[in-house]
């Protein structure tokens, strides 16, 4: 009996809960406690003087940007030569000696190159901390330059 008791105190603990979410009449509460007027004037710094324009963004997907970047005489046609350019450029690169042909030394040279550059001691083989260094770097993402927090400890705000 207290079972049924129980399951029922739990599907109208429910019920009331999904009617709250569905209502949404909650007003949400701020992330971070409200800054002091002062210290919050202090950190927007001076006053602008004109509100300053917001450059608007170009509106050239990322796609159209690729495709410009390929169609060099810009007749909104990519060809075959001016698709092929940039790996006709990076076959002459790898193409040291010039033949038309690539050996694997020439195709592998970044990689043997990067091998020579982390095997600091010459042994041959790479350990585990010469290994970590040939990790590919990443760019981060972009980020907003945001100032410095100001790091006052609790007594002091006080």
């Amino acid at each position: 009996m207290w079972r049924y008791l129980i399951g029922g105190a739990a599907v109208a603990a429910l019920g009331g809960a999904g009617v709250m979410m569905i209502r949404g009449n909650a007003a949400p509460q701020p992330l971070l406690p409200a800054a002091p007027a002062a210290r919050a004037a202090a950190a927007a710094g001076p006053a602008p003087q004109e509100e300053a324009a917001v450059p608007e963004a170009t509106p050239a997907t990322r796609e159209q940007k690729r495709f410009n970047r390929y169609d060099k005489d810009r007749d909104d046609k990519v060809t075959r030569d001016e698709y092929l350019a940039a790996r006709r450029k990076a076959f002459a690169k790898l193409d040291t000696n010039g033949d038309g042909h690539l050996s694997f030394d020439e195709w592998a040279i970044e990689a043997t190159t990067k091998f020579a550059a982390a095997d600091r001691d010459h042994s041959g083989a790479m350990t585990r901390e010469e290994f970590a260094t040939t990790a590919v770097k990443r760019k981060a993402p972009a980020r907003a330059k945001c100032p410095p927090a100001d790091r006052a400890s609790p007594s002091e705000e006080s």
